[in-house]
Protein backbone atom coordinates (compact mmCIF):
# COMPACT_ATOMS: atom_id res chain seq x y z
CA UNK A 1 0.00 0.00 0.00
CA UNK A 2 1.56 3.40 -1.19
CA UNK A 3 1.18 7.10 0.68
CA UNK A 4 -0.51 9.67 -0.56
CA UNK A 5 1.84 12.66 -1.08
CA UNK A 6 1.59 15.13 1.29
CA UNK A 7 -0.07 18.07 -0.37
CA UNK A 8 0.96 21.67 -0.32
CA UNK A 9 -0.01 24.59 1.69
CA UNK A 10 -2.01 26.96 0.74
CA UNK A 11 -3.61 30.09 1.60
CA UNK A 12 -6.58 30.13 3.51
CA UNK A 13 -8.13 32.87 1.85
CA UNK A 14 -6.66 31.85 -1.79
CA UNK A 15 -7.38 28.09 -1.48
CA UNK A 16 -5.64 27.90 -5.39
CA UNK A 17 -2.38 29.30 -4.41
CA UNK A 18 0.30 27.42 -2.05
CA UNK A 19 1.42 29.17 0.27
CA UNK A 20 4.78 28.24 2.22
CA UNK A 21 5.31 31.16 4.26
CA UNK A 22 3.26 31.41 7.48
CA UNK A 23 1.73 34.16 9.46
CA UNK A 24 4.16 34.76 12.31
CA UNK A 25 0.59 35.39 14.77
CA UNK A 26 -1.31 32.47 13.83
CA UNK A 27 0.89 30.10 12.19
CA UNK A 28 -1.34 29.57 8.79
CA UNK A 29 0.30 30.04 5.31
CA UNK A 30 -0.54 32.97 3.88
CA UNK A 31 0.02 34.07 0.01
CA UNK A 32 2.15 37.23 -0.86
CA UNK A 33 -1.20 39.09 -1.46
CA UNK A 34 -2.50 38.17 2.34
CA UNK A 35 1.04 38.92 3.81
CA UNK A 36 1.30 42.32 5.91
CA UNK A 37 4.80 43.27 7.52
CA UNK A 38 5.31 42.68 10.90
CA UNK A 39 8.16 43.39 13.68
CA UNK A 40 8.85 39.66 13.01
CA UNK A 41 8.90 38.27 9.59
CA UNK A 42 5.15 38.71 7.96
CA UNK A 43 1.01 38.23 9.14
CA UNK A 44 -1.70 37.79 7.80
CA UNK A 45 -4.27 40.44 6.69
CA UNK A 46 -7.15 38.53 9.39
CA UNK A 47 -4.13 38.99 12.33
CA UNK A 48 -3.15 42.65 11.10
CA UNK A 49 -7.55 43.32 11.47
CA UNK A 50 -7.74 41.82 14.76
CA UNK A 51 -5.06 43.46 16.77
CA UNK A 52 -5.89 46.94 15.32
CA UNK A 53 -9.39 46.16 16.63
CA UNK A 54 -8.26 45.35 20.13
CA UNK A 55 -5.87 47.96 20.27
CA UNK A 56 -6.23 50.79 22.47
CA UNK A 57 -7.24 54.24 20.78
CA UNK A 58 -4.50 57.08 22.70
CA UNK A 59 -6.40 60.00 24.03
CA UNK A 60 -5.20 62.97 25.76
CA UNK A 61 -5.05 63.16 29.53
CA UNK A 62 -9.02 64.30 29.35
CA UNK A 63 -10.39 62.08 26.54
CA UNK A 64 -9.96 63.55 23.19
CA UNK A 65 -8.55 61.29 20.20
CA UNK A 66 -5.01 61.62 19.43
CA UNK A 67 -4.47 60.86 15.97
CA UNK A 68 -2.08 62.17 13.39
CA UNK A 69 -3.53 64.86 10.76
CA UNK A 70 -6.47 65.46 13.03
CA UNK A 71 -8.16 69.00 12.28
CA UNK A 72 -10.28 71.31 14.44
CA UNK A 73 -13.63 70.78 12.83
CA UNK A 74 -15.75 72.22 15.13
CA UNK A 75 -13.94 75.22 15.37
CA UNK A 76 -13.97 75.35 11.80
CA UNK A 77 -17.15 74.75 11.37
CA UNK A 78 -18.35 77.40 14.52
CA UNK A 79 -15.68 80.10 12.35
CA UNK A 80 -18.05 79.32 9.16
CA UNK A 81 -21.38 79.30 10.87
CA UNK A 82 -20.78 83.07 12.12
CA UNK A 83 -18.89 83.86 8.63
CA UNK A 84 -22.15 83.03 7.23
CA UNK A 85 -24.76 84.72 9.96
CA UNK A 86 -22.48 87.51 9.34
CA UNK A 87 -22.77 87.97 5.45
CA UNK A 88 -26.69 87.21 6.10
CA UNK A 89 -26.94 90.03 8.36
CA UNK A 90 -25.78 92.30 5.41
CA UNK A 91 -27.55 91.20 3.28
CA UNK A 92 -30.57 89.83 4.03
CA UNK A 93 -33.57 92.29 5.62
CA UNK A 94 -34.60 91.46 9.92
CA UNK A 95 -31.76 89.04 9.81
CA UNK A 96 -30.58 90.09 13.17
CA UNK A 97 -34.24 91.09 14.53
CA UNK A 98 -35.16 87.17 13.99
CA UNK A 99 -32.41 85.94 15.93
CA UNK A 100 -31.00 88.44 18.31
CA UNK A 101 -31.05 88.01 22.00
CA UNK A 102 -32.52 90.04 24.59
CA UNK A 103 -34.38 88.95 28.04
CA UNK A 104 -37.42 90.29 26.52
CA UNK A 105 -37.21 88.07 23.14
CA UNK A 106 -35.81 85.21 24.74
CA UNK A 107 -38.96 84.85 26.57
CA UNK A 108 -41.25 84.74 23.52
CA UNK A 109 -38.72 83.16 21.34
CA UNK A 110 -36.02 80.80 23.43
CA UNK A 111 -33.85 79.66 20.74
CA UNK A 112 -32.66 83.23 20.93
CA UNK A 113 -30.19 82.68 23.94
CA UNK A 114 -28.06 80.51 21.30
CA UNK A 115 -28.12 81.97 18.24
CA UNK A 116 -27.31 85.42 19.43
CA UNK A 117 -24.08 83.53 20.00
CA UNK A 118 -23.48 83.45 16.16
CA UNK A 119 -24.00 87.22 15.17
CA UNK A 120 -21.85 89.73 15.71
CA UNK A 121 -22.06 94.00 15.12
CA UNK A 122 -23.01 94.36 11.77
CA UNK A 123 -21.91 97.87 11.53
CA UNK A 124 -18.30 96.54 12.29
CA UNK A 125 -16.11 93.91 10.90
CA UNK A 126 -13.44 94.36 13.69
CA UNK A 127 -16.03 92.63 16.36
CA UNK A 128 -16.41 89.26 14.17
CA UNK A 129 -12.76 89.74 13.19
CA UNK A 130 -11.86 90.05 16.77
CA UNK A 131 -13.92 86.73 18.23
CA UNK A 132 -12.58 84.79 15.65
CA UNK A 133 -8.98 85.35 16.32
CA UNK A 134 -9.63 84.89 19.82
CA UNK A 135 -11.55 81.36 18.97
CA UNK A 136 -9.10 80.37 16.62
CA UNK A 137 -6.32 81.13 19.16
CA UNK A 138 -7.77 78.71 21.73
CA UNK A 139 -10.29 76.19 20.17
CA UNK A 140 -8.00 74.14 18.42
CA UNK A 141 -6.43 73.15 21.19
CA UNK A 142 -9.53 72.72 23.75
CA UNK A 143 -10.93 70.41 20.86
CA UNK A 144 -8.23 68.34 20.91
CA UNK A 145 -8.12 67.92 24.49
CA UNK A 146 -11.33 67.37 25.28
CA UNK A 147 -12.61 65.93 22.32
CA UNK A 148 -15.38 67.20 19.75
CA UNK A 149 -18.54 66.05 21.77
CA UNK A 150 -17.46 67.28 25.11
CA UNK A 151 -15.53 70.56 23.24
CA UNK A 152 -19.07 71.42 21.54
CA UNK A 153 -21.17 71.05 24.70
CA UNK A 154 -18.79 73.31 26.30
CA UNK A 155 -19.25 76.20 23.72
CA UNK A 156 -23.01 75.59 23.56
CA UNK A 157 -23.34 75.30 27.73
CA UNK A 158 -20.78 78.72 27.66
CA UNK A 159 -23.08 80.75 24.62
CA UNK A 160 -26.23 79.69 27.03
CA UNK A 161 -24.97 80.82 30.25
CA UNK A 162 -23.86 84.14 29.10
CA UNK A 163 -27.45 84.32 27.78
CA UNK A 164 -28.80 83.37 31.37
CA UNK A 165 -26.65 86.36 32.90
CA UNK A 166 -28.07 88.56 31.04
CA UNK A 167 -31.61 87.97 31.51
CA UNK A 168 -30.41 87.58 35.33
CA UNK A 169 -28.75 91.08 35.48
CA UNK A 170 -32.52 92.34 33.95
CA UNK A 171 -34.55 90.28 36.64
CA UNK A 172 -31.81 91.66 39.57
CA UNK A 173 -32.64 95.54 38.11
CA UNK A 174 -29.41 95.69 36.83
CA UNK A 175 -29.92 96.28 33.06
CA UNK A 176 -32.56 96.70 30.83
CA UNK A 177 -35.24 93.80 29.69
CA UNK A 178 -34.98 94.89 25.63
CA UNK A 179 -31.35 95.42 25.50
CA UNK A 180 -30.17 93.15 22.49
CA UNK A 181 -27.18 91.26 22.62
CA UNK A 182 -24.87 89.95 19.70
CA UNK A 183 -21.81 87.82 19.75
CA UNK A 184 -20.03 84.91 20.51
CA UNK A 185 -17.54 86.85 23.27
CA UNK A 186 -19.78 85.02 26.00
CA UNK A 187 -18.94 81.45 24.73
CA UNK A 188 -15.11 82.30 23.60
CA UNK A 189 -15.00 83.70 27.73
CA UNK A 190 -16.29 80.04 28.32
CA UNK A 191 -13.20 78.68 26.32
CA UNK A 192 -10.73 80.77 27.77
CA UNK A 193 -12.19 80.14 30.84
CA UNK A 194 -11.98 76.16 30.23
CA UNK A 195 -8.35 76.51 29.01
CA UNK A 196 -7.17 78.08 32.12
CA UNK A 197 -8.55 74.94 33.89
CA UNK A 198 -7.68 72.44 31.40
CA UNK A 199 -3.84 73.86 31.39
CA UNK A 200 -3.57 73.93 35.34
CA UNK A 201 -5.00 71.05 35.79
CA UNK A 202 -2.48 69.39 33.31
CA UNK A 203 0.61 71.29 35.04
CA UNK A 204 1.31 73.78 31.86
CA UNK A 205 1.75 77.61 33.62
CA UNK A 206 -1.46 78.99 33.06
CA UNK A 207 -0.83 82.78 34.17
CA UNK A 208 -0.83 83.72 30.04
CA UNK A 209 -4.34 82.66 29.87
CA UNK A 210 -5.44 84.34 33.45
CA UNK A 211 -3.97 87.46 32.28
CA UNK A 212 -6.02 87.28 29.22
CA UNK A 213 -9.07 86.67 30.98
CA UNK A 214 -8.19 89.67 33.47
CA UNK A 215 -7.70 91.75 30.82
CA UNK A 216 -10.86 91.13 28.50
CA UNK A 217 -13.16 91.57 31.71
CA UNK A 218 -11.69 94.79 32.87
CA UNK A 219 -12.51 95.85 29.32
CA UNK A 220 -15.74 94.41 29.79
CA UNK A 221 -16.23 96.28 32.70
CA UNK A 222 -15.15 100.07 31.48
CA UNK A 223 -15.94 99.98 27.71
CA UNK A 224 -19.57 101.15 26.81
CA UNK A 225 -21.46 98.56 24.76
CA UNK A 226 -20.02 95.63 25.45
CA UNK A 227 -22.44 92.58 27.72
CA UNK A 228 -20.20 92.03 30.94
CA UNK A 229 -22.50 89.71 31.97
CA UNK A 230 -22.76 87.93 28.62
CA UNK A 231 -18.96 87.32 29.56
CA UNK A 232 -18.90 86.98 33.15
CA UNK A 233 -22.00 83.68 32.95
CA UNK A 234 -19.60 82.18 30.01
CA UNK A 235 -16.65 82.44 31.76
CA UNK A 236 -18.04 81.19 34.77
CA UNK A 237 -20.04 78.54 33.43
CA UNK A 238 -17.61 77.16 30.86
CA UNK A 239 -15.33 76.91 33.54
CA UNK A 240 -17.31 75.28 35.53
CA UNK A 241 -17.97 72.52 33.01
CA UNK A 242 -14.43 72.60 32.51
CA UNK A 243 -13.24 71.42 36.00
CA UNK A 244 -16.29 68.77 35.57
CA UNK A 245 -14.18 67.09 32.53
CA UNK A 246 -10.90 67.42 33.71
CA UNK A 247 -11.54 66.06 37.27
CA UNK A 248 -13.52 63.45 35.95
CA UNK A 249 -11.66 60.08 37.12
CA UNK A 250 -10.66 57.88 34.32
CA UNK A 251 -13.15 54.94 34.43
CA UNK A 252 -16.30 57.71 34.77
CA UNK A 253 -15.37 59.98 32.27
CA UNK A 254 -17.81 59.00 29.59
CA UNK A 255 -20.94 59.36 32.35
CA UNK A 256 -19.53 62.59 33.12
CA UNK A 257 -19.78 63.72 29.44
CA UNK A 258 -23.47 62.89 29.93
CA UNK A 259 -24.64 63.60 33.08
CA UNK A 260 -22.70 67.16 33.50
CA UNK A 261 -24.01 68.94 30.40
CA UNK A 262 -27.45 67.69 31.44
CA UNK A 263 -27.17 69.11 35.00
CA UNK A 264 -25.80 71.72 33.72
CA UNK A 265 -28.86 72.79 31.60
CA UNK A 266 -31.63 71.68 34.22
CA UNK A 267 -29.49 74.44 36.58
CA UNK A 268 -29.37 77.15 33.88
CA UNK A 269 -33.39 76.45 32.93
CA UNK A 270 -34.03 76.62 36.61
CA UNK A 271 -32.49 80.37 36.72
CA UNK A 272 -34.15 81.11 33.53
CA UNK A 273 -37.33 80.05 34.94
CA UNK A 274 -36.81 82.47 38.21
CA UNK A 275 -35.60 85.15 36.26
CA UNK A 276 -38.86 85.58 34.18
CA UNK A 277 -40.82 85.16 37.35
CA UNK A 278 -38.91 88.53 38.28
CA UNK A 279 -40.31 90.36 35.25
CA UNK A 280 -42.28 93.31 35.99
CA UNK A 281 -45.39 94.27 35.03
CA UNK A 282 -45.10 96.27 32.02
CA UNK A 283 -43.23 93.35 30.67
CA UNK A 284 -45.25 90.48 31.17
CA UNK A 285 -48.03 92.69 29.87
CA UNK A 286 -46.42 92.97 26.26
CA UNK A 287 -45.99 89.21 26.11
CA UNK A 288 -49.79 89.12 26.29
CA UNK A 289 -49.94 90.53 22.73
CA UNK A 290 -49.51 88.87 19.55
CA UNK A 291 -46.26 88.44 17.97
CA UNK A 292 -47.25 90.30 15.22
CA UNK A 293 -48.42 93.44 17.09
CA UNK A 294 -45.02 92.97 18.96
CA UNK A 295 -42.80 92.61 15.87
CA UNK A 296 -44.61 95.90 14.62
CA UNK A 297 -44.05 97.79 17.87
CA UNK A 298 -40.25 96.49 18.11
CA UNK A 299 -39.02 96.85 14.31
CA UNK A 300 -41.76 99.00 12.58
CA UNK A 301 -42.63 95.75 10.25
CA UNK A 302 -45.92 93.43 10.52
Amino acid sequence: MSEQPEQPPVCPRHPDRVAYVRCQRCGRPVCPDCQRPAAVGVQCVDCVRDAASTQRTARTQFGGVVRPGIRPVVTLTIIAVCVVAFIAQRTVPDFTNRWYYSPFWGHEEPWRFLTAAFLHSEGSFFHILLNMVALWAVGPYLELQLGRARYVTLYLLSALGGSVVVLLSAALGWSSWYGGVVGASGAIFGLFGAAFVVMWRSGHPAQSILGIIAVNMVFSFVVPGISWQGHLGGLVVGALVAAGYAFAPRDRRRLVAVALPVVTLVLLVAVTTWAYGQAPAEVRELWTLPRDVLWTAFFGQG
